[in-house]
């Protein structure tokens, strides 16, 4: 009997994401809702051999998204209850969520007691796994963490120097992009042949953009922190900022002004005045969209710094993510400004975050049969 697919849902505040995966964890079906309350928003599916179709549809919010999804499924013949499971990606799991779990209620609490450590995300993952369960109770579904990866960071390199009272309970650095850099490390062994290089150097670049300290497999460092807007500047993110810089926009602002223009009209745009992404700024002449690229090299090497000491040296650099996948010229200044490391092996990894996810739902139903 042919196993069952599962279907892996990333669900954003303006878009939702999902990917279908057969028994032999290959993708066959991908469908993405963007422009989530907006006038006018996009289904695009695609498969490996039909290739992409756009659809415009009007998306008021995330559940005519998820209805608008699931009927593009139907339309591809693939129903809900065709499922194996649903496995989630979800940004924040706290300090106590550390590994792919299935849904119970007492995890959804868990995820639910997150929200005030990701407002911007874990209210989303939530609005999905609910309206799955409204729709197919009995169907098992999965979550996996970005912060997960980096529980293995030591406290020294977790740890802010804040006293311990009741303002600073759960002030800590998390660290994100964890299914991004757990593919990573698992497509790289493939790779090698599980030859895994001891001190990996990995660099998530895109929008959203990090590094991570890889020693023996394990994450021991990484860029962001308690929130995905410190460590290296990003499309619309400022990255490491003085507190004291913060405190003065807030005055200034107010708290949402201040988060507004921290995360949404700095970084790269912020810098340039034209475009928070890479390619636009690449294809600019303006010296504020050069200014901005030589920012973003600059402080991923800066940042690179930091983790090579957190391993003790370097072995390989391993690129991810939109940026890191498919612009030389970045990978090049950034080896470049690393090249007192010495000369070290360098990969390009393609991100299989959806991959991950699913298989990491597949293991943990493989140790459950149950669950199944």
């Amino acid at each position: 009997m042919a196993v069952r697919p599962i279907l892996v849902l990333n669900a954003g505040s303006s878009s939702i994401k999902c990917a279908l995966f057969d028994g032999d964890l290959r993708e066959v079906l991908r469908v993405d809702a963007t422009g989530i309350g907006e006038a006018s928003g996009t289904i695009k599916t695609a498969t490996n051999t039909a290739g992409e179709v756009k659809t415009p549809a009007v998306l008021a919010d995330n559940d005519a998204a998820l209805t608008a999804i699931l009927a593009a499924l139907e339309a591809a013949h693939v129903r809900l209850s065709d499922l194996r499971a649903v496995a989630h990606r979800v940004v924040h799991g706290g300090s106590t969520l550390t590994q792919t779990v299935r849904i119970t209620e007492a995890t959804r609490a868990e995820i639910a007691a997150c929200i005030p450590l990701a407002p911007l995300h874990n209210p989303h993952h939530l609005a999905a796994i609910d309206a799955i369960t409204a729709r197919a109770p009995d169907l098992p579904q999965y979550v996996s963490f970005d912060t997960a990866f980096h529980a293995t960071n030591p406290d020294v390199a977790r740890a802010y120097a804040l006293p311990e009272v009741a303002a600073t309970q759960g002030m800590q650095r998390y660290g994100f992009h964890g299914n991004s850099y757990a593919a990573l490390v698992r497509a790289l062994a493939e790779e090698t042949g599980g030859a895994l290089p001891r001190r990996l150097l990995a660099l998530h670049l895109g929008n959203g953009a990090s590094l991570c300290a890889i020693l023996d497999g394990r994450s021991v460092a990484t860029t962001m922190g308690y929130s995905p807007t410190s460590g290296i500047t990003m499309g619309t993110r400022t990255g490491d900022i003085d507190p004291a810089a913060v405190l003065s926009l807030a005055r200034d602002l107010g708290l949402e002004g201040a988060a507004d223009l921290l995360t949404r009209r700095a970084g790269l745009l912020g810098l340039s005045g034209i475009s928070g992404d890479m390619r636009t700024l690449a294809a600019s002449q303006d010296p504020k969209a050069r200014f901005a690229i030589e920012h973003f090299c600059y402080w991923a090497a800066r940042h690179a710094g930091s983790m090579i000491t957190a391993m003790g040296g370097l072995d390989a650099v391993a690129f991810t993510g939109g940026i890191g996948e498919n612009d030389r010229d970045i990978r090049e200044d950034i080896l470049n400004r690393l090249a007192y490391a010495g000369n070290v092996s360098q990969f390009v990894i393609p991100a299989q975050e959806e991959r991950h996810i699913a298989r990491e739902a597949a293991e943990l139903m493989e140790t459950a049969p149950d669950d199944a």
